[in-house]
């Protein structure tokens, strides 16, 4: 699954520069999380580094956006490919 930020999101700026994917960007008043480009960090860390660093807990697993392992590890194989 993708992960997403919720509205209790307090705009402090450590998540997007901790994504390695680039699926974090400012939305119209809180950051959001680009599903398509989303693996939860899989490929790179262990963990979700958006999570680890946020200081509010707002970033929780989208139940609309469901993927296996696999499936990350698919999509991250795919954004390592479009970036050559």
């Amino acid at each position: 699954m993708a992960l997403m930020i919720t509205d209790d999101c307090i705009n402090c700026d450590v998540c997007e520069p901790e994504c390695p994917n680039e699926a974090i960007s400012m939305g119209p008043e809180i950051y959001e999380i680009d599903p398509d480009k989303c693996t939860e960090c899989v490929g790179h860390y262990e963990e979700p580094q958006c999570k680890q660093v946020c200081p509010v807990n707002c970033i929780p697993f989208n139940p609309a956006w469901r993927e296996s392992k696999e499936q990350l590890m698919d999509k991250y194989l795919r954004l390592q490919a479009d970036a050559k």
